[in-house]
């Protein structure tokens, strides 16, 4: 099994300041992960409006939104309007081939904006996107899931996101997320200082993201938004983690996918044409990436720059 460590690069996402792992110069997705921020922790004061993302379009790619706190509206171009809270995925799906599309926005909202009484006037979001497998006829969806299986074990509180896991005491949990290609994500969030263990099947690939600080992996520290990339995983393999009371980490992972990914932009696809082409019809308004119901601005496209290679 080899491992790799991967550092963040500092980006903006609608005003929020986010750690990007994928895409990373070189570095290749892991599964049908192609794209990984981390946005926050993050808290805003009263005369800020936090995360606010105008009107953009995906293609060939779901959006899968992790919501460790705060709240965030979404609206989409096939009429969901949804907010997500704390400890709740979105899952939006774009379809996959050229008549295929969604376009959606982004917004904080705060107990006085439309959020809950309850809403953390900030963000701590994991947002990931999974390309989808272009060999299958996909339709644009949406789906919501409020409730995920959980657990408590080895001093941490355990979140399954996505896929399925077997505990290392054999213990077999299932989320009801979406998936067109087998993947797996794990939210392991530490309640005390303590050891967990962690199995890894045979045939994936593997990540653990850094969310909180505290996270040591073979004698090596590590810090907030750094991810321990994990190949050649060919038997079943236990790995211990040890971490701080408060550290948080995910475990994310998923069978290599047997195709080419090329990004750019908000856009997934195997071939520079298919990308050029959802350049043209977003920024001439094709009906395939519809409309929403937002005021916030819609973005424009940039070209693909001389060279392009993905």
């Amino acid at each position: 099994m080899k491992t790799e460590i991967l550092d963040p690069r500092l980006a903006d996402v609608g005003g929020i300041p986010i750690a990007r792992l994928l895409p990373n110069k070189g570095k290749e997705p892991i599964g049908a992960w192609c794209f990984m921020d981390h946005a926050g922790p993050a808290e805003f004061g009263e005369d800020e409006e936090g995360m606010q993302v105008g009107r953009h379009p995906h293609i060939n790619l779901q959006t899968f939104s992790w919501m460790i706190d705060g709240e965030v509206l979404h609206k989409d171009s096939i009429g969901n309007e949804k907010v997500i809270t704390k400890n709740q995925v979105n899952v939006m799906t774009a379809g996959t081939g050229n008549d295929q599309g969604i376009s959606h926005t982004e917004q904080s909202v705060f107990p006085d904006t439309g959020g809950s009484a309850e809403a953390w006037r900030g963000m701590n979001m994991v947002q990931l996107w999974i390309a989808l497998p272009l060999d299958q006829k996909i339709e644009r969806n949406f789906h919501h899931y409020p409730e995920l299986p959980s657990w408590k074990e080895q001093g941490a509180e355990y979140v399954l996101t996505t896929g399925n896991y077997t505990t290392p005491e054999g213990e077999s949990y299932s989320a009801p997320t979406i998936q067109y290609s087998k993947l797996i994500g794990l939210d392991v969030h530490l309640v005390e200082d303590t050891e967990v263990s962690l199995v890894l099947e045979p045939g994936f690939e593997y990540g653990i993201l850094m969310v909180v600080d505290g996270i040591e992996y073979q004698g090596k520290k590590y810090e907030q938004n750094q991810m321990i990339r994990f190949d050649d995983v060919d038997q079943k393999t236990l790995i211990s983690v040890k971490g701080t009371k408060g550290a948080r980490f995910m475990l994310l992972g998923g069978e290599p996918l047997n195709q080419k990914v090329l990004l750019w932009w908000n856009f997934v696809a195997d071939n520079k044409q298919d990308i050029e082409q959802a350049i043209t019809d977003w920024n001439n308004h094709h009906p395939r990436f519809g409309n929403v119901d937002s005021e916030l601005r819609r973005l424009e496209a940039p070209a693909l720059p001389d060279g392009f290679k993905g």
